[in-house]
Parts: structure tokens; sequence; C-alpha cells
């Protein structure tokens, strides 16, 4: 925390099964208090799952708080206590995708909205893909029972994302990250338990 900016109370106002919503006074550089809503988030992780063919899955999913349907990385919170970040992305893939990969990377972190809350995502890419078997798939509840996953050339993935037609802050980020990352043959990436700052432990 920036001593130029200290915080010198903080009202918690929300907390919900997810996300918290609490009000810090903040000093700025010129002496004047501001008042900051923060939203407090547990952070999330977010697969770029590429196979053999070059394509890489992207799942769609109806998002409430927007009314619309997304096409989004398969991805999840990291709201099981104590689960390691890589974990929560093992798992998050298997059971949104019905995949698993033999080779993990981190791609990139992000800080999803600073300006409003400490929510952050890392992004992994997945590689040597095996499908799981009919029998082995995770039972969807929720909005999940409606998500259905498909197979994008990265090269289309990129392109929908400049076009507009793939908004999805995390999916936009990671496909263009991944496309970067090809250009060098997916090389100086970081090993898959590099530290993660942002979410020490995770």
């Amino acid at each position: 925390m920036s001593t130029r900016y200290p915080v010198l109370s903080s009202e918690k106002v929300f907390q919900g099964k997810v996300i918290g919503v609490r009000v810090d006074q903040v000093r700025m550089p010129d002496g004047a208090i501001g008042a900051r809503e923060i939203v407090s988030h547990p952070g999330a992780v977010g697969i770029v799952a590429v196979d053999d063919a070059d394509r890489l899955i992207l799942v769609r999913q109806y998002r409430p708080a927007v009314g619309e349907w997304f096409d989004e990385l398969p991805a999840g919170l990291l709201d099981v206590h104590g689960e390691p970040a890589l974990e929560a992305a093992q798992r998050e893939l298997y059971e949104e995708a019905a995949v698993r990969a033999a080779d993990w990377q981190v791609l990139l972190d992000l800080h999803t909205s600073p300006g409003m809350t400490n929510e952050v995502i890392r992004i992994y890419l997945a590689r040597e893909l095996t499908d799981v078997a009919d029998g082995e798939r995770h039972a969807a509840e929720g909005e999940e029972l409606e998500l259905t996953v498909r197979r994008v050339p990265l090269d289309d993935a990129v392109a929908e994302a400049l076009a507009g037609t793939l908004t999805n802050a995390a999916a936009v980020a990671g496909v263009l990250a991944a496309g970067e990352a090809r250009s060098s043959n997916w090389k100086g990436l970081r090993s898959a338990d590099a530290p993660w700052p942002a979410r020490p432990g995770r």
C-alpha cells in the first residue's frame, strides 16, 4: 500500500457469496480525503487451451449481469479454500470443457478493473489436450447446463477479438496473448507454478 495514499478508515457495506463491497477513506497527496468504493474479489483463473490443430476452446455461457451470451475461455473463481491456482485451472478445464491437458504454462496475469476492484485473473496456456470420457464428465448445474463448447482456429479467434465480436475481457487478452506467444513458438512463457504476487500462495 502506497504511503502517498493511506487508507484512514474502511467500512464494509456488503458481503455476498462471492464479492464484497467496502468504502475506503483515502488521503490524497494534496491532503484531501476521498471515498473510494471497492469491490473485493477472490480472484480467478482462465485457460487458453490449444489443441494439435492450432484451435482453442471457447465456451458460450449466459451472463445475467449483462443479459447476454458470451464466448469466453474456460474459467472459474478461486473459491475453493487452499486450492492452488493451477489446480483450479485444471479443474475448470475439466468441468467446463471436458478436457485435460498435459502441458501448462502461465500466459499472462490481469488486473481486470483496478479502478474499482482488486479482482485478478491468471490466464494459463494449456496444450497436449485429451478429451474426458463421457462417463467421467462433470455434472453441470445452473447456467452451465446450457454452456456450449466449440474449438476455434486461433487466427479466427484473434480476428473475432479485433472485430469486436469476442468481448469478454479475459478472453480477448488471452486470445491476443496466445497469438503473440505462438509467433515465437511458445518460447519465453512462465512456468505453470510461477509466483503470482497479486495472490501469494495460490
